[in-house]
This record gives structure tokens, sequence and C-alpha cells, in this order.
């Protein structure tokens, strides 16, 4: 994600020096043709205006599509962060002590602040891991970086075990729940209440993995995203033949500002197309998507102080403007 609040020069020029260069030697060449005689290709403006009207609104439609995709993407996460805060809470303060529960009949030992340590560790760390293994797959770099974001998070066996999971994030969020059957029927740690909130979180976490899931195995529509670029692509190369008359008729020479103009219109068109296109997909690893690194290092960070801990991992910064 751009944090900066104005783009960088550097940005614009090297996302459209190459459409400016194409559109500028078509124009040269309309031009150079129609001021040595063939002139029979100019056409009227306004078929042009009105075609320019239609594609303005069609590309705006798209924008507006993609849009939505990102900001749903955001406020998934944003609610992976919120979710993940509740499951801390949960599991520090519903796993205190030994809950007497009628149906157990067995007495069991009240539970040892050593042993209630390590159980919120391994739930609270299993929850990291869940979070930057969902990252990792839906960004398809989760061979690349396990080692150092998933792996540090969970037991030996266990991280081997997820590795090799078609779906690490699911299995991890059955792991966890199974740990909570655990604490509840053989330790005696939940009482139903207690249980039942937990299994709630979960299932709010797999809704949440779920939305994430659908926005990235669901394209944006092709028949917007290629017709949006053929449109555009129209456009630009019939705005020089409606605009040589026009300026021609103003004066010797003046027709050579058709191709000023004409870029200058043409590169406004492409780059509202590019910026649609660049908006589908907001679980890349590009300038405009959604931050997952610095959302699972806030969560990693929250979860391990509630902790007690004291060495924490610095926040993720920005990197040349973007923050990943």
């Amino acid at each position: 994600m751009y944090v900066r609040q104005n783009l960088r020069w550097s940005i614009i020029w090297r996302s459209a020096w190459r459409s400016v260069l194409i559109l500028t030697l078509y124009n040269l060449v309309i031009c150079w043709f129609y001021t040595h005689g063939f002139n029979h290709f100019s056409i009227p403006w306004q078929p042009v205006a009105t075609l320019g009207t239609a594609v303005a609104f069609y590309i705006g439609f798209k924008n507006n599509g993609s849009y939505d995709r990102f900001w749903e993407g955001r406020q998934i996460w944003g609610g992976i962060v919120n979710t993940s805060r509740t499951w801390a809470i949960q599991a520090l303060e519903f796993i205190t002590s030994r809950v007497d529960a009628p149906e157990l009949t067995e007495v069991r030992p009240q539970a040892t602040a050593r042993e209630l340590t390590e159980r919120h560790h391994r739930l609270l760390y299993r929850h990291i891991a869940w979070c930057n293994a969902l990252r990792l797959q839906l960004r398809q770099q989760r061979e690349d970086l396990w080692d150092s974001d998933v792996a540090p998070f969970l037991q030996p066996e266990e991280s081997d075990f997820m590795r090799q999971r078609a779906n690490p994030p699911a299995h991890l969020l059955r792991r966890q729940a199974a740990e909570l059957r655990i604490l509840r029927e053989e330790r005696g740690l939940l009482n139903d209440f207690q249980h039942v909130n937990m299994m709630r979180t979960l299932e709010r976490l797999f809704d949440l993995q779920g939305g994430c899931e659908r926005i990235k195995n669901t394209p944006f529509p092709r028949q917007y995203a290629f017709y949006s670029f053929l449109f555009v692509c129209l456009f630009s190369l019939m705005l020089p033949l409606g605009l040589l008359r026009e300026f021609d008729q103003l004066g010797p020479g003046m027709v050579w500002l058709t191709v000023p103009f004409s870029v200058l219109t043409s590169w406004v068109f492409n780059t509202i197309e590019v910026v649609g296109h660049t908006s589908e997909n907001p679980f890349e690893y590009q300038m405009n998507d959604v931050p997952m690194t610095a959302l699972c290092r806030t969560i990693e960070i929250d979860l391990r102080e509630m902790l007690g801990e004291t060495e924490l991992p610095p926040k993720t910064l920005p990197v040349k403007d973007i923050l990943f």
C-alpha cells in the first residue's frame, strides 16, 4: 500500500513512459501523413467525443468494481486484526484455572501456572502462525518464507505437518479447535459458555479466511477488464483522427497541436484504466495492495505483548513509501 500523500514523479514516469512514447509516435505519424496530403482519413470530432464519453463511463464502472474488491479485502484484514485481539483476550482470561464441570466424574488437579502459561503461549503463537500462513498462501509464497514467518511460532513437528497441507491456515484453525476440546473435556479448563464463545471466534476466523480466498480465487470478470482495455485502445487510436481537422482550421501549422493534446487525453484514459487494473487483486505483492505483512506484524506485536513479552519485533516500516 502506497502511504505517501502524493505519488513521486519517478513512479508516474515509470508507469507512463511506454504508453506516452507509443502514443507520441503514433500521433506524429498521423500528423505527418495529414500534412503531406493524406487527409482523407480524418473524421468528424463528434463521433470521437461520443465514444470518449462512453469509454469514460465504462472504465469508471470497472474502477468502482476494482476498488470494491480492494476495500473488501482491507475490511476483511481489519476484521482479522480485531478478531485476533478477541481470541487473545479469550485465551488469556478464560483459561485461568480448573473449571468445575458437572459432567466430569473424575477429579483433576488444578492447572499449574507453568501449564497455563504454556497453553496461552501455544494458542496465541499458533494464531500468529495462522495469520502469517494465510498471508503467504494468498501471495502464493509459502515455500519462500515459511521457515522465517510461520515455523518459529509452531512446534517443529507441527510446522512440518502443516507445511505439507494444501491449506495450512485451515489446518491450524482445526488444531486450535482440537486444543479447545482438550481444555474442555480432559483438563476442565473451559466451561460450556467459554468453549462456545471461543469456538465462535474460530468460526469468525474461518469466515474471514474464506472471504480472502473468495476474492483471491475469483478473478475480476474478464469481460469487464478486457473490454475496458480494448475500448481505451480504440479511443486512443481514433482521437487524433478526430482532432486533425479541428486544429487544422485554427491556422497553418496548428495541426501539430494534435500530438500533445491527443497524447495527454489518451494518457489520462490509459491511466484510469491502469489504476482499475492494479486494484483488481488486492492480495498480491504490489504497490497498491492490502499491506498484509504490516498487519500480521501488528497482530504479532499485540498478542506477544498481551503474553507479557518485552522483546518485541519492530513495526513494519514502508520501503520506498510502500507498506507491504
